[in-house]
């Protein structure tokens, strides 16, 4: 499932960021660009982060920008984004934020067995150091993908 929806050209490694709303921005480039999202529902994800505060901020390092589907969601798809320089999302007790896995979902339903995946990835030290040392896409695809096939086999 969590194969289906990331691609090279949606993980974008090493970005330079200013503040978090500049990230996040960044971190959804590629899904703009591959026709996965629209920028209105990028200007969502910020405002939703403005209105709610960093509630986007689900663990020690990470963030999962989403937004309602209604917003500009073309294809549910998953972006990867990794920061050169962690930045401060304001939650306290999991900034600053180095990853972002930026959501697009196009219904409620569609992406959860996807996102159970991926949260399974957030537990996984070799993903994260993966993350931190390679600068090609396609390494952490491949990763991704043994991850993957590996868990279906031990179904």
């Amino acid at each position: 499932m969590l194969n289906n929806l990331i691609s090279e050209k949606l993980v974008k490694l090493q970005i330079e960021a200013g503040d978090w709303e500049d990230a996040v921005r960044e971190a959804a480039q590629p899904l703009v660009d591959e026709n996965k999202i629209k920028e209105t529902y990028v200007d969502d994800i910020i405002k939703g982060v403005k209105e709610m505060g960093p509630y986007i901020v689900l663990t020690k390092h990470i963030a999962l920008p989403h937004a309602r589907p209604e917003a500009g969601a073309l294809e549910t798809a998953i972006g990867i984004a990794t920061l050169k320089t962690p930045v401060e999302f304001g939650n306290k007790d999991n900034d600053p934020v180095k990853y972002l896995f930026c959501l697009s979902a196009r219904d409620t339903e569609e992406h959860l067995d996807a996102l159970a995946e991926l949260v399974k990835l957030f537990e996984d030290k070799e993903f994260f150091g993966l993350l931190d040392r390679t600068t090609d896409a396609s390494e952490v695809i491949c990763y991704i993908d043994r991850k993957v096939k590996g868990r279906e086999t031990d179904v």
